[in-house]
């Protein structure tokens, strides 16, 4: 039998390694998890062969997945022709603006005013946050389940810049010309035809140097990768401006509602700042309802098509832009006498002109022929656009000019 003084050492040995055997046990457990790198992606742990120094094959290694389903974008199809469609304007505004116009001027239009700054309103964003998103956002989100046909979204002004020229830039006029058609076959219709500002080749995410006229340019590669964690930066983004749009039902539900969930507590989570914020939304519109970067469509078939305003084609239409041109410059031109013969009645007013005054001084009578010019200018435009409904009252030469099939019977 062992004395204690022998077996003393020989149990020290035993313990060191039993440890030894479980340490070596316990790291290669781990040397087998994958690692983890970045925000949340994993590698594997390259496997080395006995026979060949090559890695595992691709198939065999864990795939990332996505947070979502990827929606699946179609065409719609349009009612028979005479049908009618439910519609629903959501507008956001502040307790002192006013939306009576929206009742007065288009009364078939149900109205989904959110008041932002009055959380005891029927309709109200959980924060006043991010411009018009937080409201467009929290209208699909409450109402996924009871969406009408058509649904436009809007500000609360009638009259304003970005709604289009051919509108009179009134946004009741736009709305009653809207061709609910083109949006359930488009799925998603930036209701300002225009390109201009917007298209073709307008955000660059990528951007690192900031533009005082796109401030938010520089920020949406984060914000990107942020609410499209799925999708890589892409190198451009462009629709016209203003966050003024109309979606389909059907577009709108193929998309599930936990996105607008997730996308709607982005907002309220992210530090960018309301107006920064609601202004990198302005252009990822048209990505989240029809996954594409870019949707810049042919100004004269978005008129044509869907507010039936046809020119006969992208060669009439520019001609008329042209002339709209032309009579533009000849405006400024003639408020430009105007203006200078103003301050020489201001200047002999103020006594005897002399060089020291530095005028300029008009032609005489060329106010009359600047006049004329914009007058015959005037008839020759309204001429064009007169001719242009009439030619988008009927629904074959629409769907000529938008390049789309069309039979006897269909509608627009």
């Amino acid at each position: 039998m062992l004395s204690s003084r022998r077996a003393a050492p020989l149990l020290g040995l035993a313990v060191f390694f039993f440890f030894l055997y479980f340490f070596r046990s316990l790291s290669n457990q781990w040397h087998n998890v994958p690692q983890v790198v970045g925000l949340g992606d994993l590698v594997p742990t390259p496997t080395v062969s006995r026979l060949s120094s090559n890695v595992t094959s691709p198939s065999t290694s864990p795939t990332k997945q996505p947070y979502a389903p990827r929606p699946h974008y179609v065409p719609g199809k349009p009612k028979p022709p005479g049908s009618t469609y439910t519609k629903t304007l959501v507008v956001p505004k502040t307790k002192d603006e006013d939306t009576d116009w929206i009742g007065r001027e288009i009364p078939e239009w149900q109205p989904a005013i959110y008041v932002v700054d009055d959380f005891s309103a029927p309709l109200h964003p959980p924060r006043n946050k991010g411009h018009e998103v937080m409201v467009y956002l929290s209208y699909i989100i409450d109402h996924y389940q009871d969406l009408p046909d058509i649904i436009a979204f809007m500000h609360s002004h009638q009259f304003a810049w970005h709604n289009d020229d051919l509108f009179g830039q009134d946004a009741a006029d736009l709305l009653r010309r809207l061709n609910p058609a083109r949006v359930v076959r488009e799925g998603y219709m930036n209701l300002r035809c225009n390109w201009g500002p917007g298209c073709p080749d307008w955000m660059h995410p990528g951007a690192v140097e900031e533009d005082a006229s796109k401030q938010e340019e520089i920020m949406l590669a984060r914000a990107w990768g942020e609410i499209f964690p799925d999708d890589p930066i892409p190198p451009v983004l462009a629709q016209p401006c203003c966050a003024q749009f109309a979606v389909s039902r059907d577009r709108i539900l193929a998309i599930p509602k936990a996105r607008f969930v997730y996308y709607r507590d982005w907002m309220l989570r992210t530090e960018l700042s309301d107006y920064i914020s609601g202004r990198v939304w302005e252009y990822l519109w048209h990505v989240v309802f029809t996954g594409e970067n870019i949707s810049c469509p042919a100004e004269n078939v978005c008129y044509c098509d869907g507010y039936g305003i046809c020119f006969g084609g992208e060669d009439e239409y520019a001609n008329f832009r042209g002339l709209g041109a032309q009579k533009g410059a000849l405006d400024q031109e003639l408020r430009t006498w105007h203006d200078e013969a103003q301050a020489i009645e201001i200047a002999r007013v103020s006594g005897p002109l002399t060089e020291e005054h530095h005028l300029a001084i008009p032609e005489p009578g060329k106010d009359i022929k600047l006049q004329e010019q914009i007058w015959a200018l005037e008839r020759t435009l309204n001429e064009l656009k007169d001719r242009a409904y009439e030619r988008g009252a009927n629904p074959r030469l629409r769907a000529l000019e938008a390049g789309r099939e069309w039979k006897e019977g269909d509608g627009f």
